[in-house]
């Protein structure tokens, strides 16, 4: 791999309690990540997380995966904890900041791997730059809107994003909340059962939770990336999201939970209809993020996927030089 700049800045220390080395690397500013190991000569396979998400988001299904192949995995701007200094949180942006990191950290090509926002991102920067992405998987994805049954909470939380002022007085709301209930009021939307996450994966995006607070900016760039996220797959706004999802050629495992409240299966089954020759696979009973609820079966799916004849070049390919 390529030589990366692991220099932290003041006042945060690598952080295995987060899953992984906590690292640095500079793109236009600092940009924090998690490096999980794996295997140096194994194929390099980046985590790309959701909207309010963060790299730790990749630390249960991680140690079930580095047995074969190496996982890093950024906070994208107004993220984790990597802060915007001036740089925008919308998808286009943290798309190209993906594709820098891509280039700095891991050379390429590479597997990506992104969870909702993370799935538009890495589909994104699979069309717009082929030569760096040997496949995809993507875990319920943020994919263009289809007809569906909404969910009610959700399509109200997302309209009141949406509205200037609204959006603002929601978050303020959520400042009396504690890092433990965040995260849980986060787990109760994206889980069909929280009981089914770890401890140990709770209390590492706690600890994120509490380091996320501290940074001034996090409600502006919350809701500006949420405000991309429903931009890119809207029917009015959304034609250049779906032109590149059309013009992704590389492999593709989508995996999509059939009770996820925020991306309809619908959206999964259209994807497949669309795209026959993707390898697609619904998780019964799983919500928003199989990652932390299903991390035992997505993992076994996805190294079953790498190991199948017509997925084998794009494994190979995303082998360090």
């Amino acid at each position: 791999m390529p030589a990366t700049q692991h220099d932290q800045p003041a006042g945060a220390p690598p952080s295995p309690r987060f899953g992984g080395v906590s690292s640095w690397v500079d793109i236009d500013g600092p940009v924090h990540y998690l490096d999980f190991g794996g295997p140096a000569d194994g194929p390099v396979i980046v985590g790309v997380h959701g909207l309010s998400g963060a790299a730790v988001n990749w630390a249960a299904i991680a140690p079930l995966l580095t047995g074969h192949c190496r996982l890093l995995a950024p906070d994208l701007v107004g993220h984790g904890m990597t802060r915007s200094s001036g740089r925008s949180a919308k998808v286009p942006a943290n798309r190209a900041l993906l594709h820098r990191f891509i280039e700095t950290v891991t050379g390429s090509p590479v597997i990506l791997m992104g969870n909702s926002m993370g799935g538009m991102i890495s589909l994104r920067e699979a069309a717009a730059a082929p030569a760096t992405v040997a496949g995809l998987i993507l875990l319920d994805p943020a994919l263009p809107i289809v007809p569906a049954r909404p969910d009610p909470l959700v399509t109200a939380m997302f309209l009141v994003y949406a509205i200037p002022g609204l959006g603002r007085r929601l978050m303020r709301r959520g400042r009396s909340l504690t890092p433990e209930q965040m995260v849980h009021r986060v787990l109760e939307l994206c889980c069909v059962d929280v009981t089914r996450v770890s401890r140990t994966t709770i209390d590492q995006h706690v600890e994120m939770a509490r380091r996320r607070a501290a940074i001034t900016s996090g409600e502006q760039d919350f809701l500006t990336a949420a405000r991309s996220v429903l931009a890119e797959s809207s029917y009015v706004t959304g034609r250049r999201y779906r032109r590149a999802v059309r013009a992704v050629r590389c492999p593709v495992l989508l995996l999509h939970g059939t009770r996820d409240r925020l991306v309809p299966v619908a959206a999964a089954r259209a994807a497949a209809r669309a795209h026959p020759a993707w390898t697609v696979v619904e998780l019964p009973g799983v919500g928003h993020v199989p990652q932390l609820e299903a991390p035992r079966d997505s993992a076994k799916l996805i190294t079953e996927w790498l190991g199948t004849a017509g997925q084998h070049a794009a494994e190979a390919a995303a082998r360090p030089r």
